[in-house]
């Protein structure tokens, strides 16, 4: 089963708080959003493995490290993962961007795909899904099993804020991606958003509720 890692640092968690805050606005939740963003691409390549190379400082030749094998790639889904690509990019700026859209079929619920561009060389990158919150986990599922579709083996979900539901299903229907996030919620409530959550990340992002 794939591994869930909850992030802890104080400054994650002091972020978080702003962010949950509903007198937050628009631009300060884009700001926060892309900070915590950063902060925690920083716990999700902690293993990424290095090789050592030889370089000359001002002072003499010194032996060091740079990442070896696979590069990475960001795929946030549409919307409201958007809001966290930038941060990772800040700290990995060479990573592949790609955009995966999903929407609810209104008769059968499922998760259907209307967009997925992802980098031509995708399949031999270590790919970070990445979306503020894991509901129900009906759409990250999704992203992933369609991601996986395109020959892509190495993926990791990345979230701010996870309910035990959208937890449960991505560990039993994809147990070899590691998940990612800043905090465990309490439950879904009836219309299944996250409690105590953030409300919808995707309409505070852009202003458009």
């Amino acid at each position: 089963m794939g591994r869930l890692f909850v992030m802890d640092h104080p400054l994650i968690q002091h972020k978080l708080t702003f962010l949950r805050d509903e007198q937050t606005g628009p631009k300060e939740f884009r700001e926060l959003l892309n900070e915590i963003g950063m902060l925690m691409a920083y716990e999700v390549t902690r293993d990424l493995p290095l090789r050592q190379v030889e370089i000359r400082t001002p002072v003499k030749e010194a032996k060091a490290y740079v990442l070896d094998g696979k590069k990475l790639g960001v795929v946030p889904i549409l919307r409201a993962g958007l809001g966290m690509v930038d941060g990772v990019l800040r700290l990995v700026p060479h990573a592949r961007v790609g955009h995966i859209g999903l929407y609810r079929d209104p008769k059968t619920l499922e998760p259907v795909e209307y967009y997925c561009k992802l980098p031509a060389d995708a399949q031999e990158r270590v790919l970070i899904v990445v979306d503020p919150m894991l509901a129900t986990g009906g759409s990250a599922s999704a992203a992933i099993r369609f991601i996986k579709e395109r020959g892509c083996k190495s993926i990791r979900m990345m979230n701010l804020i996870a309910a035990p539901e959208g937890i449960e299903r991505v560990q039993k229907e994809h147990p070899d991606v590691d998940i990612y996030v800043a905090g465990v919620d309490e439950k879904l409530n009836d219309h299944g958003y996250i409690v105590p959550g953030l409300g919808d990340a995707g309409d505070r992002l852009f202003g458009t509720k």
